[in-house]
């Protein structure tokens, strides 16, 4: 772990930083006393009141500016980098979810594509120590093959979403090496907590068992999901800040990381968990796998532990818990 009196003067610029995982890294970062500048550009993905609590929840930090636009604008990039001069950039903006990305795949190339090509460029002008930026545990597509390495080949994507996420991994290749912009990519693995995004299922599942509604599960429940927990997630990119990857045999400084829990888990027994932190039974309404998905994800992560100390430590029932308790005290449950 850094000390902050080495790096108290840094400049750390967070993309999305009202989604799930960009506020729990700012909030990190603030505690740590780092200065933080946060952009989003609260679109109405899914309920923009919550992007607006999770950030009134960082505004009472004097160390953090925000920043409201839309990174798919190039002049607003160009004014964020302007006005933040950051040293380290964690680009965590992006349009996210798989399912949505059939119905709506322009979303996906404005803001995964342009979006991310347009912060590219703003790094390559504006020379940082470090740019981070999060890709997705969705590359691998298909396989059976598991754990999931990131040695693994990562060139047949089920989704147009994972596509996205590789062309990010190749175009921060080609900056690193064009460039020398040093570049660490994140695959993240169904990460979960409090203030998560209501479109993943442990969410949708939570508001339907305490409506007494029916839940949809998908493949009989047999599904293995890679839980990852939030805080898990952002003490690991809180090491990784300062830490840049070193060159390679082409001389690019560029690495890949999966930030995973290695220990998958099937889909009828995290509802089991669910369940159990809310003392409720799920209606459960059956359905075949569905356009997109995949059947496993499951992370290698023996790279991140021996760069990084990387070991996840929140068992699954008490990270559901902490995300139940959360909640039902945002939502007026108790």
């Amino acid at each position: 772990m850094y000390h902050v009196s080495e790096h108290d003067e840094k400049r750390i610029l967070v993309t999305g930083a009202a989604g799930f995982i960009g506020y729990h890294l700012t909030k990190r970062l603030l505690e740590s006393g780092l200065c933080v500048f946060g952009a989003d550009n609260i679109n109405g993905y899914y309920d923009p009141s919550l992007k607006r609590a999770r950030l009134s929840g960082l505004t009472a930090y004097e160390r953090f500016t925000f920043l409201e636009s839309d990174l798919s604008d190039d002049s607003f990039a160009e004014q964020l980098f302007a006005q933040a001069k950051p040293d380290v950039v964690v680009h965590l903006a992006a349009q996210a979810g798989v399912r949505y990305s059939i119905e709506n795949p322009r979303a996906y190339i404005e803001s995964n594509v342009v979006g991310f090509f347009n912060v590219l460029e703003q790094v390559r002008h504006h020379p940082v120590s470090h740019f981070l930026y999060a890709s997705s545990s969705s590359v691998y597509g298909n396989r059976d093959k598991t754990p999931f390495s990131v040695e693994d080949r990562v060139d047949k994507p089920v989704s147009l979403y994972a596509a996205t996420k590789k062309s990010n991994e190749l175009f921060a290749y080609t900056y690193s090496h064009l460039y020398g912009v040093p570049a660490t990519g994140l695959r993240f693995f169904t990460v979960y907590g409090p203030f998560g995004r209501p479109d993943m299922a442990y969410f949708s599942f939570t508001k339907a068992i305490l409506e007494e509604k029916p839940i949809d599960v998908y493949n009989g429940g047999d599904m293995l999901r890679d839980f990852t927990y939030i805080d898990d997630v952002t003490a690991c990119l809180s090491d990784m800040l300062f830490s840049p990857p070193k060159p390679d045999e082409t001389g690019a400084p560029n690495a890949v990381y999966n930030i995973g829990n290695n220990n998958p888990i099937k889909l009828i027994d995290f509802i089991g968990a669910i369940e159990h932190a809310l003392g409720k039974k799920a209606t459960l309404n059956m359905l075949p796998m569905q356009a997109g998905d995949v059947g496993k994800t499951y992370a290698d992560i023996e790279s991140t532990r021996k760069d990084f100390g990387f070991a996840p430590k929140t068992q699954l029932q008490d990270g559901i818990q902490q995300f139940v308790n959360w909640y039902l005290t945002y939502y007026n449950k108790k």
